[in-house]
């Protein structure tokens, strides 16, 4: 087989031409004002680039909200390899945009980075939680973000976003349309980012990232009357809380159900849950997902979590597409992650401990061909997508969390035990 050659990772961003504006223009403003978006910004007042913009991820509408709040001025960001092969390299290169893969450690990526910010003065977006959040609340921030901002010595600004995730959850694609409100905080300034610590910045990032959309959606009474509001919603909420019973929840319409104990659950215009008959054991859906990630961390910390299943896998080793490699092995436990197979005719073994892989990239019937797990190394990636296990990637990708959170809690009490 012939080689496959890699994406330039190393390649310099440039400013991004006409296009943008042109987009901005012709589709992201026009689809903010059918929303009745609004905003405020805070602190922001005189700040021109270059400048750090931190956005959280709820959906595809997150991208207008940020072409619309940092117009006029230029913008790089980042997007995923799948994205340049949707949108083709030619376009995100002239766009402005840098090609990453996600949850790995990326020194090109840094580089760039600075030169956007540096050479380029332009304002360089990042969405650190690197992937659309699951929930509708804050999805995983890695612990180097505030570093990186300290590093890069210009100021950090926060985009939240909300409405934006309710309107179009990936378990559930359909586009709804509903309004969509943000705030721009400026929240280290140019001189403070000289001054205080990594410490106070990883601090009032967390604080600027704390959203929760569905009660957002309650509170500002954002009716969403769709009648296939709930479909997927099993994708998330995967276990039962009246049986337990995992993998079995099922959603269609306006319900959710458990195949096991045939419990029904009625998903409100407003977004929250109602059991049709008996307790109501969850109204708010992240309480559930909550739940279920408490589940998970009992395992681990018990020693007992397992996971295995066949995948069928396809790599993405650059932007040109998907190369369909033979079925292999998917496996997560105490140990980490492992994907098993062959690739390009060759065996391998990929295997990622707690605290080499931080969160995962995970996607919910992805190009309609079922729901998927993405792991990376340096010049490839592994699409795995399991063969006999249903609706089970929500799980593995709170696991990845909980084990590297778990071996981090066990590294820092093995310093203090040598300490003292």
């Amino acid at each position: 087989m012939a080689a496959v050659k890699p994406f330039d990772f190393e390649r310099l961003p440039k400013k991004p031409t006409f296009l943008l504006t042109l987009a901005k223009y012709l589709i992201s403003f026009p689809d903010l004002q059918k929303r009745g978006f609004t905003y405020e910004k805070i602190n922001m007042e005189g700040l021109k680039p270059p400048y750090l913009l931190l956005s959280n991820h709820g959906s595809m509408v997150d991208f207008n909200i940020m072409l619309k709040l940092t117009d006029p001025y230029p913008v790089n960001n980042v997007m995923t390899l799948e994205g340049f092969h949707d949108y083709t390299e030619i376009l995100m290169r002239n766009l402005g945009v840098l090609g990453k893969r996600k949850f790995i450690k990326d020194l090109y990526l840094l580089k760039n980075i600075r030169y956007c910010l540096e050479k380029l003065h332009t304002v360089f977006v990042l969405y650190p939680e690197a992937r659309y959040s699951l929930d509708g609340t804050t999805s995983f921030l890695p612990d180097s973000l505030a570093k990186m901002c300290k590093m890069m010595k210009v100021p950090v600004v926060v985009l939240n976003q909300h409405g934006n995730f309710v309107s179009c959850p990936q378990w559930n694609k359909k586009n709804k349309k509903a309004p969509v409100h943000a705030v721009m905080t400026q929240i280290v300034n140019q001189e403070e980012i000289k001054m205080i610590s990594v410490s106070e910045i990883d601090e009032r990032i967390r604080k600027a990232f704390v959203y929760d959309d569905f009660r957002y959606q309650k509170e500002k009474g954002l009716a969403i009357a769709d009648k296939e509001r709930a479909n997927g919603l099993h994708s998330i909420l995967y276990q039962c809380p009246h049986c337990n019973t995992e993998f079995q929840m099922d959603s269609k319409g306006t319900r959710l159900w458990c195949e096991s104990c045939k419990k029904e659950w009625e998903m409100s215009e407003l977004g929250e849950l109602s059991a049709l008959e008996g307790e109501t054991e969850f109204s708010h859906i992240p309480d559930w997902f909550a739940w279920e990630r408490s589940n998970v961390r009992r395992e681990i910390e018990q020693g007992t979590y397992y996971f295995e299943d066949a995948v069928r896998i396809d790599t993405l080793p650059n932007a040109k597409g998907f190369i369909h490699q033979p079925d292999g092995i998917l496996r997560q436990d105490m140990t980490g992650t492992t994907i098993e197979g062959t690739a390009y005719g060759k065996p391998f073994c990929l295997h990622k401990t707690p605290l080499d892989l931080e969160s995962m990239h995970i996607e919910y019937d992805y190009k309609k061909k079922g729901d998927c797990v993405d792991i990376s190394v340096a010049n490839e990636s592994y699409w795995c997508y399991p063969k006999n296990r249903r609706d089970v990637i929500s799980k593995l990708s709170i696991a990845t969390e909980e084990l590297y959170l778990y071996e981090k809690r066990k590294k820092k009490e093995e310093r203090a035990k040598k300490s003292n």
